[in-house]
């Protein structure tokens, strides 16, 4: 049987978007309570009952989470323009590698925004 496990973590990070046209409120500097969800994918394991532990999810994930919380997102390399597609795909890369069976992310900027990334979608570059 395969299912599908969703751990939620957030940040607090304020930001602008540069590229957004003159006079769009994303273009100012703001501040969201970021959230975003990982889920992973694979077989429940016959002996443990268990997909992966919520814990080695949280390990794989809270080094990333740190590199974000209470800063200025556009100064973070590679998010120059943070908008939540960016931020999504930059999340993928820095959590993958640690957690291969990642399949989704979902990054939310607020409490009715959510953008969601799946590994079928990750570019190939």
């Amino acid at each position: 049987m395969n299912v599908s496990l969703t751990k939620s973590f957030t940040f607090e990070a304020a930001h602008r978007l540069p590229k957004m046209p003159q006079g769009h409120k994303c273009r100012r500097l703001h501040g969201h309570s970021f959230g975003f969800s990982v889920t992973v994918e694979g077989p429940v394991n016959d002996e443990t009952g268990i997909v992966l532990d919520y814990a080695d999810i949280e390990r794989a994930v809270e080094p990333v989470r740190k590199m974000l919380d209470h800063q200025y997102l556009n100064e973070v390399d590679g998010l120059e323009n943070p908008t939540s597609e960016i931020l999504a795909l930059w999340l993928w890369k820095r959590i993958q590698p640690n957690l291969p069976q990642l399949s989704e992310i979902a990054v939310r900027e607020s409490c009715t925004s959510t953008c969601n990334l799946r590994r079928d979608n990750i570019p190939s570059r």
